[in-house]
């Protein structure tokens, strides 16, 4: 064989190992990872406008497919990767409204509204899931939510066309715009304008509740005829025009509805001046405080306002999600919480009252008053617990001072209340809140996180309160 030829043939093999491994890196993807892309073609092309017929070549997420992710984790404040990961695929099963997050790419065009204040509804039929006075009491108090804010009064009708028709039914039930059968999909409506326009409708699949057992008819009906009314969805997950459904109690508006209707209606010159839910808190906010903290199986677990974040080793993000979303029965402000890893265990604290989870459920026989543990009544509320795993003890603070409970005896150490100042030099002489991970307690105060070493007994470095979000 000549040099020449000895050149050519290897040229030859190198070019055939180049295709081999071209054709390799394209391999076509495993049968969930098939699921995964469909679920995310489906959710973007009903929520987000993408065309049919783009998912790219052997299965590959296309350009456009990944735009149309980026597009969405922006709008969920998500980390934009354009690419389906573990975040942006659980919220993607979350159940929701039908109504598209993007104006554009709705039915109608945005900022309609009603040309007159007075707006007629009228309830077509009824849910056998709850009594019919509990529907009219939710689509009532529904709507009041709006008027509290708004000139607009609502007047029932029992026949004939109203300018807001509510409807249950399920799968195609009429407007070409089909439910999914159970989760997923809850409810749709169209913003103001003729026909079609302002109607209402909920899935008849879904088991409708006045309570959380179930969609809480009350709350998706606020939200839906927010749309009627000619609301887009908010990204503000405290909002309830958030488009992800979530069970919470109270007043349901935030700040970023009320803006959102007045911007359409104005004030409600009559009403008394209601008091909104506050929004959602933004971790990377260089001022934000946290209310408490606590390890739950691994995770950690940080409590603000009525919202709570999830911190996982695997998760690239932290997860925000409403407090009554996932426990419906604590309060939504959280003053405390601790893990007594040995009981699987974790204790909220509220106020005078405390409250037992075991994992994602309440422990019987609770809440029970703060005093059981042993603290004096003058002791009103608990601002921080931490439980150290290592001594079996759980350190409770109040005000300047601090407890020392004993787990095992289930009693009070004598000898306290003990002086935070003194027994944590360098640290604030006041906790929001405190975890301990490996020989190491973490102090939050105000916008300030504390790395303190419990055996050297001194401060090692002081950092941003959202240092533990990823900010």
């Amino acid at each position: 064989m000549t040099p020449e030829d000895n050149t050519e043939t290897v040229t030859m093999i190198a070019l055939l190992v180049l295709a081999l491994f071209a054709h390799s890196s394209a391999a076509p993807l495993s049968s969930e990872d098939k699921d995964d892309l469909l679920l995310a073609e489906k959710y973007l092309r009903r929520f987000y406008g993408l065309p049919a017929g783009l998912q790219g070549r052997q299965g590959q997420p296309s350009d456009a497919l990944k735009a149309k992710i980026k597009e969405m984790q922006r709008f969920f404040n998500l980390k934009v990767t354009g690419n389906l990961d573990e975040n942006t695929l659980e919220l993607m099963k979350e159940p929701r409204c039908g109504v598209p997050d993007i104006g554009e790419y709705n039915h109608f065009p945005r900022h309609l509204k009603w040309p007159n204040t007075d707006v007629t509804f009228r309830i077509v039929n009824y849910t056998p899931d709850l009594k019919k006075s509990d529907v009219d009491r939710a689509i009532r108090n529904a709507l009041n939510a709006w008027s509290d804010v708004t000139p607009l009064t609502f007047k029932k009708l029992y026949k004939g066309n109203a300018d807001i028709m509510i409807s249950f039914g399920s799968k195609e039930h009429g407007d070409y715009n089909p439910f999914d059968g159970p989760n997923g999909l809850l409810a749709h409506a169209y913003p103001p304008g003729e026909g079609i326009g302002g109607d209402t409708h909920f899935d008849e699949d879904e088991d409708w509740t006045k309570d959380s057992s179930a969609y809480n008819l009350f709350i998706v009906a606020a939200h839906e005829l927010g749309h009627a009314l000619g609301m887009s969805h908010s990204t503000d997950p405290g909002a309830l025009m958030y488009p992800v459904y979530s069970y919470s109690t109270g007043y349901p508006l935030a700040e970023d509805d009320i803006e959102g209707i007045q911007a359409l209606y104005g004030p409600n010159p009559n009403s008394r001046k209601v008091k909104p839910r506050p929004d959602a808190p933004t971790k990377c906010d260089p001022m934000l405080s946290f209310d408490a903290a606590t390890e739950l199986r691994g995770e950690t677990v940080i409590f603000k306002d009525r919202f709570y974040w999830r911190l996982h080793p695997q998760m690239p993000e932290p997860e925000q999600t409403l407090i009554k979303s996932t426990w419906p029965s604590i309060p939504n402000k959280v003053d405390a919480a601790y893990e007594n890893p040995e009981k699987d265990l974790v204790i909220i604290f509220s106020g005078i009252r405390m409250w037992a989870l075991n994992g994602y459920n309440l422990v019987d026989g609770y809440p029970k008053y703060i005093h059981k543990l042993g603290l004096p009544k003058t002791i009103r509320k608990v601002d921080a617990a931490v439980h150290i795993g290592d001594t079996g003890k759980t350190l409770l603070f109040t005000d300047e001072e601090y407890w020392s409970y004993d787990e095992a005896s289930g009693t009070m150490d004598t000898g306290y209340p003990r002086s935070i100042e003194d027994d944590f030099p360098g640290m604030s002489d006041e906790v929001d809140a405190a975890v301990y991970h490996y020989g190491y307690l973490y102090f939050f105060h105000d916008h300030v996180q504390y790395e303190y070493s419990y055996t050297s007994k001194k401060v090692i470095r002081i950092m941003r309160t959202n240092a533990i979000l990823n900010c």
